[in-house]
């Protein structure tokens, strides 16, 4: 079993920075492959990035190029840094995780464990 605890949301302005986490409970961490998924009120939750075991790294287009996900597997913590962030970037941010594929991949399907979730706000 693997617990993922998220934290680091809060309000931030656009084009501000705000660095998300997700501490997961795992010994198994470093070979597991992780991603953060989003979902704003009204809507489906949507990937957001994804990073597997050997570091590589897929993004969804609206997040390309603003948002940097990386791992520390001495810390088994994920992270998120969004940089220049964007009122339609608002949402409760989830960090999840699964041994089901060794590619990153950012299709919320393939994922087994999940988080609670930490609530980001950008104000314009």
């Amino acid at each position: 079993q693997v617990q993922l605890v998220e934290s680091g949301g809060g309000s931030v302005q656009s084009g501000g920075s705000l660095r998300l986490s997700c501490a997961a409970s795992t010994y198994t961490y470093s070979s597991l492959c992780m991603g953060w998924f989003r979902q704003a009120p009204g809507k489906e939750r949507e990937g957001v990035a994804s990073i597997d075991s050997d570091g590589s790294t897929i993004y969804a287009d609206s997040v390309k190029g603003r948002f940097t996900i990386s791992r520390d597997n001495a810390k088994n913590t994920l992270y998120l840094l969004m940089n220049s962030p964007k009122p339609e970037d608002t949402a409760m941010y989830y960090c999840a995780a699964t041994e089901r594929v060794v590619v990153a991949s950012i299709r919320e399907e393939l994922y087994n464990y999940w988080g609670r979730g930490t609530q980001v706000t950008v104000s314009s």
